[in-house]
């Protein structure tokens, strides 16, 4: 006994067990803390990436035409849905080189998809199932929604990011209850995890949420989530389909299936709702992605289904933004009803919820006054009492319908599972419902594979799935820094132009190239729909022309947040929406008037108060359209405003300056062959490097630069190799040249200055 009381005691053993736990510690703590990380900045990310215009909505229903009557323009798949699930099948789908189409019967992400508590997350609530009912498929889910939420933050980095969430705590024997469930978490994520959840101090947790009770807290424990815009990251998934290859189309809605002979399905009567025109839709295959209303497509196929989805509502209410910091947000994971509600920082609001009730399917609905006032009562039980949380600080509410699977045996919601699963039919239609958003792309994953298999695509497939690597548009160029560049290039706000960087990715830049000048000293381009939000007119004419928004409706809620972040506002910036569009689609008085009445309904679904002052549209008279049109023939809309403080400016460029640029750049730019290897044949435009001195020298502030200056700009922007550059890399380099000519004297020369002795303070001599 003695001996091995010894060699336990030993100092070799200490020294093994010592070296053991520091590694053990180390190598834990790496593990945990090697997640994802931001994608890294590079000169690139400067300049704007190449133009790209997505085909017409007009194009798309010509492709869908022309699938019935040309045997080889038919498609491989014919996605009904475009919401999360439909729009990542569709990008899965042609990423693989099938030949894919998509229809939505209303605007994409109309439903669900826009409606979601906006967090990606593998869910602390299902773990916690998971464990305390010892249910394998709530792991599952965790596992797998983790493992997604990665890919996530990966694929869309600009559109998603991390979020600490602060679970406070009221009792002491909570703190090591919540603590092993968030280190459970942590450990589940592994290398994927974002960072590690840590335990907070009363003092520290008060520091963070001033707002918080404190009366009976005792701390709060701190774990890591994502947190996404959820419309916008549907649009971006439904304009990479379409960059793929994809023929997409909103408001076209399904009223028929084809079958052939044999019983299977052949393709689709499709009808546009917009013009109510019909045609006929051939394909190898059909996959039902339409969420909520997977059943009524299902009964569409067989009359005699019986239901697979038991829909859920879910309500969120947005609060302005002194409800909680802009960092942090808050889970109650035990309200007083046993259901958890968030309470969550989001596109400078605060948005709380969510309830998880039964609710009956349908297009718009609408969150119940009571399911408001829960909310309300939840948020003002975790508030510091001098708090006074009021029904009118409530901006907007909103309804979602989640598509859960139904279970029988389930005596609620609240008990069903958010996994997915994926049905064929007889007539061979694949019908994918249940999922959340943060699984969308591994739901889609699986059912392009279970589609290949179903309808013999295996011999158009090109490549297995690429989906975990696959970057969204408007990720390859973006940085969190490029925000800075729009400023300086454009002349934007602060505010805008991290709205802009944010919500758009590098498709900033093509949002900014059509923002007019506001005629002010600053900002110099970006004028506001609304002072209280940083959405800027330039935002409607670019969904209109490049994100296929087709209604008020789609810009107020889906391409912008205004809807959701604030009814009211929404309503109020609705004539010069509908204006911008009326502009761009060339509608008529009447059109105008009806979309402002559909926008008007439309805001009373997301919390408009009923009886609320409608604006009336602006004057269209004749004087009124030939004002307009003179002062188009003169030039532009707002004269520019003239600024002598060029030197201080944080802007590179002057209101209109660009033009001038664009101008000059035209004159001496030659066509030659694209260099970029995804455009093989296509023409740009070129101007020699040469040309350069000769194109400025007509231009003010460009007369002084020197040759050496131009070397310098060319050595420092990475072009000293190039013989010519394009207009994107001449506006860099006239903005560095602009930078040289105003900026301070050479270092050289200043010292010179400094150490010269003035002759009248030496004494009449030297």
């Amino acid at each position: 006994m003695s001996a091995l009381r010894r060699a336990l005691f030993s100092r070799k053993t200490l020294a093994y067990v010592s070296t053991g736990t520091l590694v053990a510690a180390g190598g834990g703590y790496w593990y945990l803390n090697s997640g994802p990380a931001y994608p890294a900045s590079s000169k690139e990310t400067r300049r704007p990436p190449p133009p790209w215009t997505p085909p017409s909505r007009e194009y798309m229903l010509d492709a869908l035409r022309k699938s019935s009557s040309t045997p080889e323009e038919e498609f491989d798949l014919l996605i009904v849905g475009g919401g999360a699930t439909g729009a990542g099948v569709a990008v899965d789908a042609v990423s693989r080189g099938l030949k894919v189409a998509l229809v939505e019967r209303d605007d994409f992400s109309a439903g669900t998809s826009s409606k979601s508590t906006k967090l990606v997350h593998g869910g602390v609530r299902y773990l916690q199932k998971a464990v305390l009912e010892l249910d394998y498929e709530q792991y599952k889910l965790v596992r797998e929604a983790l493992h997604e939420r990665r890919i996530f933050l990966q694929t869309a980095p600009y559109l998603s990011s991390m979020l600490p969430i602060m679970l406070p705590i009221y009792k002491y024997w909570q703190v090591p209850y919540y603590w092993a469930g968030c280190k459970m978490y942590d450990v589940l994520a592994g290398k994927e995890n974002m960072e590690t959840s840590y335990v907070m101090s009363k003092g520290k947790a008060l520091e963070t949420f001033p707002m918080l009770k404190s009366d009976g807290l005792v701390g709060a424990l701190v774990y890591y989530d994502g947190q996404h815009n959820d419309s916008r990251m549907n649009v971006a998934l439904i304009m990479t389909a379409v960059k793929h290859g994809a023929v997409v189309a909103n408001y076209c809605e399904v009223s028929d299936l084809h079958k052939g002979g044999n019983g299977n399905l052949s393709g689709a009567r499709v009808k546009d709702k917009l013009t109510g025109k019909e045609w006929n839709v051939r394909a190898k295959g059909i996959v039902n992605a339409t969420g909520p209303f997977s059943d009524t497509l299902l009964t569409l196929d067989n009359p005699s289904h019986k239901p697979i989805v038991q829909p859920s509502s879910g309500i969120h209410i947005t609060l302005p933004n002194y409800y909680s910091p802009r960092t942090m947000g808050l889970l109650d994971p035990a309200t007083s009803d046993g259901r958890v509600i968030f309470f969550l920082p989001w596109q400078g609001n605060t948005i709380a919820g969510t309830t998880d009730s039964p609710a009956p399917v349908e297009n718009e609905p609408r969150a119940q006054e009571e399911e408001i006032r829960w909310v309300l009562e939840e948020v003002r039980r975790y508030l510091s009492p001098d708090i006074k949380v009021r029904r009118g600080d409530v901006l907007s509410a909103w309804s979602g319908l989640r598509p859960l699977v139904r279970n029988p045996n389930a005596s609620s919601t609240e008990g069903l599972v958010r996994n997915h699963m994926i049905h064929v039919s007889d007539s061979g239609l694949v019908t994918i419902a249940g999922g959340k958003w943060t699984t969308y792309r591994a739901m889609a994953e699986e059912t392009v594979d279970v589609a290949i298999k179903a309808f013999g695509l295996e011999s158009r497939v090109k490549n297995g799935c690429v989906t975990e690597q696959l970057r969204l548009v408007g990720s390859d160029g973006w940085s969190r820094n490029m925000f800075i560049g729009l400023i300086q290039r454009f002349g934007l706000e602060t505010e805008v132009a991290k709205h802009l960087s944010d919500n758009y990715g590098d498709r900033a830049w093509t949002v900014c190239s059509l923002a007019h000048p506001t005629g002010e000293t600053w900002p110099l381009h970006g004028v506001r729909l609304s002072r209280n939000y940083p959405f800027i007119e330039a935002e409607v004419r670019y969904a209109v022309r490049h994100e296929y928004a087709q209604t008020a409706v789609d810009v107020i809620a889906r391409r912008t947040r205004l809807a959701f972040l604030n009814a009211q506002v929404a309503l109020n910036s609705l004539p010069r929406v509908i204006e911008i569009m009326a502009e761009e689609l060339h509608w008529t008085r009447a059109q105008e008037r009806r979309e402002l009445e559909r926008a008007v309904a439309f805001l009373g679904s997301m919390g408009l108060a009923p009886g609320t002052a409608v604006p009336e549209l602006g004057p269209r008279s004749t004087v009124e359209r030939l004002e307009n049109t003179v002062w188009s023939m003169v030039g532009a809309d707002v004269p520019p405003a003239k600024r002598h403080d060029i030197m201080y400016s944080r802007a590179q460029f002057d209101a209109g300056e660009l033009d001038g640029l664009k101008e000059a750049f035209g004159k001496r730019a030659v066509s030659v062959s694209s260099k970029d290897e995804q455009r093989p044949g296509a023409q740009e435009k070129r101007l020699s490097k040469r040309d350069l001195p000769e194109v400025l020298k007509g231009l003010p502030t460009y007369e002084g630069i020197r040759a050496k200056d131009y070397d310098y700009v060319f050595l420092e922007a990475g072009f000293a190799h190039q013989i010519d550059v394009d207009f994107d890399e001449f506006v860099e380099i006239c903005g560095s040249l602009k930078e040289i000519s105003f900026g301070p004297s050479s270092k050289k020369v200043a010292k010179a200055e400094r150490m010269r002795i003035p002759v009248e303070k030496s004494g009449g001599g030297v």
